[in-house]
């Protein structure tokens, strides 16, 4: 039975953001989450509660899985803390056996950012989502894809700023939490409070690359799945 690596995207990004890393890991099945009001779900309202996110993706991603299916959470900013919550809610069901979750970019699921981005005209929200990223997405230089980004883009950041867990009961599964060493958003103190959300097995994880690293070298996050999944 082929692990699944279901990946949660990060604010603003939508499923075909993976569809490379499938040729970079031919033993793992991806299985892309796709949010509403991005790509085939464009005109879906978005999310914006982590809670009722994670609640939507469940049901969305895990219906048809196979009994025991091996699967490996990732998700990387807003992706980390929808990944989970879907952790939590996976954690009863024997349908699923989460054999790791993939955080990336990442406090830990009861810190929230001091500096925020809700509430700012457009052009101060866009230029200090980019600030907290060091990463400008080429679409948003055109007009036409920027007005259909910025709704998404605003709706993520809110649900991301307004997040602040409300589970109390530790994880099981191994975490490995993920952050490039550049990272002018989240600290290396912030990435390793992952490790009070777990009793299992943990590690922090340094990569090349600042917050956004994932865009151009994303090999660390596909052999650290392989090898939670078995396949390493």
């Amino acid at each position: 039975m082929t692990p699944t690596l279901v990946c949660v995207p990060f604010a603003g990004a939508g499923a075909s953001f993976f569809r490379p890393w499938r040729a970079l890991a031919p033993d793992l099945e991806i299985l892309a989450a796709q949010l509403p009001g991005r790509e085939r779900r464009i005109d879906d309202p978005p999310y914006r509660d982590v809670a009722a996110a994670a609640d939507g993706l469940y049901a969305d991603l895990f219906g048809g899985l196979g009994g025991g299916q091996p699967v490996v959470l990732f998700g990387h900013s807003l992706g980390a803390v929808i990944a989970y919550e879907l952790a939590h809610r996976l954690a009863a069901k024997a349908e699923v056996t989460v054999a790791g979750l993939l955080v990336s970019g990442s406090p830990g699921p009861w810190t929230q950012r001091e500096r925020r981005a809700t509430g700012l005209p457009d052009d101060e929200f866009l230029v200090r989502v980019a600030q907290f990223a060091g990463y400008t997405h080429e679409a948003l230089a055109y007009p036409e894809m920027r007005e259909l980004i910025l709704p998404v883009l605003r709706a993520d950041v809110e649900m991301h700023e307004a997040y602040r867990s409300e589970n109390l009961t530790a994880l099981t599964v191994p975490i490995h939490s993920i952050r490039g060493e550049r990272d002018g958003l989240v600290t290396a103190a912030e990435a390793g409070e992952w490790s009070e959300a777990t009793t299992g097995p943990f590690d922090y994880v340094e990569v090349d690359g600042g917050h956004m690293y994932l865009t151009e070298n994303a090999r660390p996050i596909l052999r650290l799945a392989a090898t939670l999944a078995g396949k390493g």
